[in-house]
């Protein structure tokens, strides 16, 4: 039930020196699907998957690789809670079902023009692309995405990224010849961005990549470790991004 995966709602505010958000939204996508069947959690928003064993692998992780203090749980929030303003990481899953109001798109603009950031993940091919498009140039009119450089700082704040290898949800693995673990996915890996104009970057876009299903499949053996490490990697420098810029 969609209910459950929103309890943590009620947290006034940040309970940690970090203390990741999770933006809530309204979905659909092909067909009009607008929940999937979360294991263990019944009928659930898209917004939510890899919800709880995301957060509760990046956290860990965040701890043994920073210095800072970390919650143990994300927060859920909607673009238009004002309490969205005390978390300056957000975090959004499945970006090509989202369905955003113009009142929601109003408050995100507010949110990253004030000095959030938002990390935009698990979303691919060409339809969702557009979905994803269609709501963040709503919100950001004018504020062009490009492909993020090999020199811009998000890549070195912590760990230097000059990998870009793609990181697959768990769906994507297949077993190949002689029991290599493949990744078929639905197009090439970019690593896109917004900024502002003082060059902050606003949007960290994952786009043909499923940075939260490595996180959350951290310990599952079936799970390529390159590629969770990679974004154990990309996820501590986003975070660290967020809190000094």
């Amino acid at each position: 039930m969609e209910s459950q995966a929103e309890d943590n709602s009620s947290v006034v505010a940040p309970e940690a020196e970090f203390h990741m958000a999770r933006l809530i939204y309204e979905s659909g996508g092909r067909g009009g699907r607008g929940v999937f069947w979360g294991s263990g959690w019944g009928r659930r928003g898209w917004w939510a998957i890899d919800y709880p064993s995301a957060e509760f692998h990046l956290t860990r992780g965040l701890r043994r690789l920073t210095r800072l203090n970390v919650a143990d749980d994300s927060i859920h929030v909607h673009a238009i809670d004002e309490r969205i303003f005390d978390f300056p990481w957000l975090f959004a899953q499945q970006v090509g079902r989202w369905q955003l109001s113009d009142e929601e798109t109003a408050h995100l603009r507010e949110y990253l023009l004030r000095g959030g950031f938002l990390v935009a993940d698990d979303f691919h091919g060409v339809y969702e692309w557009g979905v994803f498009t269609e709501a963040i140039q709503r919100a950001l009119p004018g504020y062009p995405i490009v492909e993020i450089s090999e020199s811009d700082a998000l890549l070195h704040i912590h760990y230097d990224l000059d990998e870009r290898t793609q990181i697959p949800g768990e769906r994507h693995l297949y077993v190949g010849p002689g029991g290599q673990v493949l990744a078929q996915m639905e197009g090439p890996p970019h690593w896109r961005g917004i900024y502002d104009e003082k060059g902050r970057l606003l949007v960290a876009i994952n786009y043909n990549m499923d940075m939260g299903d490595a996180w959350e499949h951290a310990d599952d053996p079936f799970y390529p470790e390159p590629m969770t490490a990679l974004a154990y990697r990309f996820g501590v420098n986003y975070v660290i991004y967020a809190m000094t810029h």
